[in-house]
C-alpha cells in the first residue's frame, strides 16, 4: 500500500489492468449484487432534490421503487445506499441496447441537472472504506468485471488511469499527480 494524506491505496490500483468492456458486461455491475450504490452524506441530501428531473429517464419499475423505498436506503450492513427493484438492479438503472445505464448520468448528459453520478459508482471497481483517521482505497475484483480486465490488459490501461476522471472527482487533482507519480515509480523499479 501507498499513503498519500490521510488515504491508504492498494497497489492494486497501480499495477492491475481494467478497462470497462460495456459490449461485453453490458453495464452487470447495476444489477447484480446484494445491496445498492453506497451513497455519501452529500448525495442522500441531493437526490431528494433531483429526483423529479430524473424521473423522465427512469424505467416505471425504479420510479415505483423510489416511491415506495425512497431515493435511498439503509441495507443489511447500516450502510445508506441506492435503493433496489425486486431486491435485484439499482432502482437508476435504465436499458438501452442490453447495456445497462444510468439514469441519474442519463440526466447529468442532458445538462438536466449537476450531479454526474454517484462517486460509488463513478469510482467502481475502486471502493472507498472510512475510518477514524484515514480513507482505504481497494480495488474489487468481481467475476463480472472480467472483461474489463482481459480489455484493460489489451490496451495497457492501469485501474488508476483508467479511473483518472473518477479520482479527480473524488480526491482532488494533487491528490491523483501524487498517485501518478507513486506508479511511475513503481514502475521504473520492476523494470529494474
Amino acid at each position: 500500500m501507498i499513503r498519500i494524506d490521510d488515504t491508504l491505496i492498494s497497489l492494486d490500483l497501480l499495477e492491475k489492468k481494467f478497462c470497462c468492456n460495456l459490449k461485453k458486461c453490458k453495464g452487470q455491475c447495476c444489477v447484480d449484487g446484494d445491496s445498492g450504490a453506497p451513497l455519501t452524506a452529500e448525495e442522500v441530501e441531493l437526490l431528494p432534490g433531483i429526483i423529479e428531473k430524473v424521473k423522465q429517464y427512469m424505467r416505471p419499475e425504479g420510479i415505483a421503487a423510489i416511491e415506495m423505498q425512497g431515493t435511498h436506503v439503509i441495507d443489511s450492513d447500516n450502510e445508506t445506499v441506492t435503493p433496489l427493484i425486486d431486491e435485484k438492479e439499482c432502482a437508476y438503472t435504465i436499458f438501452e441496447n442490453n447495456i445497462t445505464y444510468c439514469a441519474i448520468e442519463k440526466a447529468w448528459k442532458e445538462n438536466e441537472i449537476d450531479f454526474q453520478k454517484p462517486i460509488s459508482c463513478h469510482l467502481y471497481p475502486v471502493r472507498v472504506k472510512s475510518y477514524n483517521d484515514f480513507e482505504a482505497i481497494n480495488y474489487d475484483i468481481w467475476k463480472i468485471c472480467e472483461p474489463a480486465r482481459i480489455f484493460g490488459s489489451k490496451k495497457g490501461v492501469l485501474v488508476y488511469e483508467f479511473l483518472k476522471e473518477a479520482l479527480i472527482r473524488r480526491f482532488g487533482r494533487s491528490w491523483y499527480n501524487q498517485l501518478d507519480i507513486a506508479a511511475k515509480e513503481i514502475e521504473s523499479l520492476e523494470e529494474k
